[in-house]
């Protein structure tokens, strides 16, 4: 777990140089300031308002022990077993199976999961998928991918910027065609493979921790293989209309996800996620 967190810690780092390096090439240090406040400015706006934004755009619908008694007493009792207060809950109807967490705090944390997943797994195996969510908000894992997502689109912005309006350098001198094309086309591709790393390594903890959380690892392993077969064969409209929220789901949501290799994609391979799962329930984990 130190590991992966002190992995991030250098990627969300690595995120944050890009941004000084595109603002000193716009605008020497007086760019760099400003690209840095424009950045931190969009993640105080994200880290603020990400569970609503992304909850709407899903038209995800909330239920209480009313409405929906046994996914909501589930969610209740997973709750109580990590310390966590309990998360708004909330179905999306969408065939594709999967389910997310969201919200800047365990405080403020919402867990939402498609009524084809619900359809699809058992008991036992979609209890294990909340679990997960569940880690996610313990490790406070959504806040980094909404902070992480937000400065990747940040960067997108800065470089098109640079690309079409050019800049100065730290001398005044205009900077040339060719570092601001070098600009427009590595630096969202730079931010974006940070992101997905970011991204992999905090799936894998969520894993491990939901797996602690549930006490049973294989009921996760389980529910993963079944949704990897069925996800890629069912399209989620509203997850490819907006591919930035593609990390926070419990397996990627877009069609052809992660067929350019492993460096491009949200999630790590799914074998392997189910074979950390089996030797954890093992015990050699």
């Amino acid at each position: 777990m130190t590991d992966n967190w002190f992995k991030t810690t250098l990627l969300m780092a690595a995120i944050l140089a890009l941004f000084a390096v595109i603002g000193g090439m716009i605008g020497g240090k007086s760019g760099m300031i400003l690209a840095l406040l424009f950045g931190g400015a969009m993640n105080v706006f994200a880290w603020w308002n990400s569970d609503q934004m992304v909850l709407r755009m899903y038209n995800a619908q909330e239920v209480d022990a009313q409405s929906a008694p046994e996914f909501y007493g589930m969610v209740a009792e997973l709750a109580q077993r990590a310390g966590l207060p309990m998360p708004r809950v909330y179905v999306i109807h969408e065939e594709q199976p999967n389910a997310f967490a969201t919200g800047r705090n365990p405080e403020h944390a919402a867990v939402a999961a498609t009524s084809g997943i619900m359809r699809m797994l058992d008991y036992r195996e979609l209890r294990g998928v909340m679990a997960h969510e569940l880690a996610h908000v313990q490790h406070r894992d959504t806040l980094i991918s909404t902070l992480s997502a937000t400065m990747a689109g940040a960067i997108s912005a800065l470089a098109n910027f640079a690309m079409f309006f050019g800049g100065r350098d730290e001398n005044g001198q205009p900077v040339g065609w060719l570092p601001r094309l070098a600009i427009a086309l590595l630096a969202p591709l730079a931010a974006s493979l940070i992101q997905m790393a970011i991204s992999r390594a905090r799936e894998f903890e969520a894993d491990r921790g939901g797996a602690e959380i549930s006490g049973d690892p294989l009921a996760l392993a389980s529910a993963l293989q079944k949704i990897e077969y069925y996800a890629q064969g069912i399209v989620m409209p509203t997850a490819e209309a907006h591919p930035e929220t593609a990390q926070m789901m419990i397996i990627n949501p877009l069609s052809g996800g992660g067929g350019m290799g492993d460096l491009f994609r949200t999630h790590p391979q799914t074998a392997d996620r189910i074979e950390r799962l089996q030797a954890m329930a093992r015990g050699v984990y």
